[in-house]
């Protein structure tokens, strides 16, 4: 039998939707939007803001069109003057909670309740404002401002669902109730990886990465000071969202001149510590294909800070599994306070190296204490995510359809490409066993098979060296990696 079928009109519109889709999910694919807030399809359906109502014909009271399923012969108004009403004191009531200082807010322009109160026209906030303050070390990577958490829950699902880590949750009750750190801890005594999926999905400014780009600035401006940025592979598909740019304008050659504009002495590739990690990594493999009783299995990569934080905290007995190599972050730091800083003549104690990466858990990478392999102070100064590049962008008025492309800086700007592929679930392994395939150790016949990286269901690729055959395994998220097994 094929799937039943309900018939229901939105708007005016008559459609036909499978059993059990949400009416948000009908409009949707209408082209209706209907606006929300907590709503994460599959993880966050619970309703919470109530800003999805909508009018049902023949009912007197709205529903939540977030986690409501569709019945045969329903109207739906999405937009009625009731709708509109209530819709708007319940917008009205979420902000006499919230700290509407949208001027010194990161999210302004691109945050999902300041559009939303402004389509509804609130120009004032009829109710009584209680905005709740609790402390936080601002010294940490992430930021949480509790004047700005409209208690969407986003983040503790997220966190819950999705990466397994548990780091956020409710607390109190009643209308004193909030979302805080889970357990009454602070947040550095979590085992929080600095992952970034709960500042991604926080519709306000209530979460957010550290802001260091006043210490870029004060670099810059610094005339004894030789800056230094590396950019990693995901920046540059990313950086000119933000700016309203398409692929062609947002291209690599305009991220170069950007930065040049900015004021850096020398713009980098991180690709090229990316070639680097790639030939140690695949170096040790061979190693220890070489002497498997002396080395722990499965061996794991040691690219990503926040994995490595993750097998710290959650499975230290794991810890010798990952690989001695450090990230193509930390080479390149090291790299461009010796040879780097050798070949040009620089004292390292004048280079500031400032890298530019799409990952909050950098930060913390970088300010390690044994992170200081090249003598000069830390490998790397300092960390900006692609969002604090787009903040230096506009507060230097650049307007990057005008500039001209630029290459890469040498050497340092030079790669193989094979790096790219990072930026992509499975990347590292990919290249790490292509690595394999071309270092000699393969018996004639022998083939590889790097699988599919960045495609959801893809998990495992199959590697045959002639001398051994090996899998490769691949997660893309934390949750994922607890149900992991075999395929090593």
């Amino acid at each position: 039998m094929g799937e039943k079928m309900i018939n229901l009109t939105i708007d005016g519109v008559q459609l036909q939707v499978p059993e059990g889709t949400s009416v948000m999910s009908a409009a949707a694919g209408m082209g209706i939007e209907v606006p929300h807030l907590c709503f994460l399809k599959d993880i966050n359906e619970i309703s919470a803001c109530k800003v999805c109502v909508v009018e049902v014909q023949g009912k007197s009271k709205l529903i939540t069109a977030c986690n409501s399923p569709v019945e045969e012969g329903m109207v739906v108004y999405t937009n009625s003057p009731k709708v509109r009403r209530v819709r708007k004191t319940n917008v009205e009531l979420i902000l006499s909670q919230h700290d509407c200082h949208c001027a010194t807010c990161v999210r302004s322009r691109n945050c999902n309740l300041q559009q939303i109160s402004n389509d509804l026209g609130i120009l004032e906030v009829p109710f009584t404002e209680e905005v709740p303050e609790t402390p936080w070390d601002h010294s940490f990577p992430l930021i949480r401002d509790s004047r700005k958490c409209i208690k969407c829950m986003r983040c503790v699902q997220i966190c819950d669902k999705v990466q397994a880590m548990h780091v956020w949750d409710v607390q109190n009750t009643g209308s004193r109730t909030t979302v805080d750190v889970a357990d009454n801890k602070t947040i550095d005594c979590t085992d929080c990886t600095l992952c970034g999926q709960c500042i991604t999905h926080c519709p306000t400014g209530a979460l957010r990465e550290r802001d260091d780009t006043y210490k870029a600035f004060e670099a810059l401006a610094d005339p004894e000071k030789v800056t230094v940025v590396q950019v990693a592979p995901a920046v540059r598909t990313a950086w000119g969202e933000e700016l309203g740019l398409n692929a062609e304008e947002a291209s690599e050659g305009k991220m170069v001149a950007a930065l040049k504009r900015i004021g850096f002495d020398y713009v980098f590739d991180t690709n090229f510590a990316a070639d680097l990690t790639i030939m140690e990594e695949g170096n040790e493999l061979l190693e220890r294909l070489g002497n498997s009783r002396k080395y722990a299995w499965p061996m794991f990569t040691s690219c990503c800070p926040g994995w490595v934080s993750f097998v710290s905290k959650k499975y230290p007995e794991y810890l010798r599994n990952l690989s001695t190599a450090k990230s193509p972050q930390q080479m390149f730091g090291a790299m461009a306070k010796t040879y780097f800083a050798q070949k040009k003549g620089i004292d390292p104690n004048n280079i500031c190296c400032i890298s530019i990466m799409p990952c909050v858990s950098k930060k913390r990478e970088a300010s390690l204490s044994y992170m200081k392999s090249a003598g000069a102070g830390q490998d790397v100064d300092i960390v900006l995510t692609t969002r604090e590049f787009v903040r230096m962008i506009r507060a230097e008025h650049i307007n990057t359809r005008f500039l001209k492309e630029q290459a890469f800086d040498s050497p340092l700007g030079e790669s193989t490409g094979a790096g790219v592929i990072f930026g992509v679930t499975g990347g590292h392994g990919g290249r790490t066993s292509d690595r394999i395939c071309s270092s000699g150790r393969q018996e004639s016949g022998s083939r590889c098979f790097p699988g599919s990286p960045g495609k959801r269901r893809q998990k495992r690729s199959r590697l045959h060296t002639g001398r051994s055959d090996l899998t490769y395994l691949y997660c893309q998220r934390t949750g994922q990696c607890g149900e992991a097994d075999g395929g090593h």
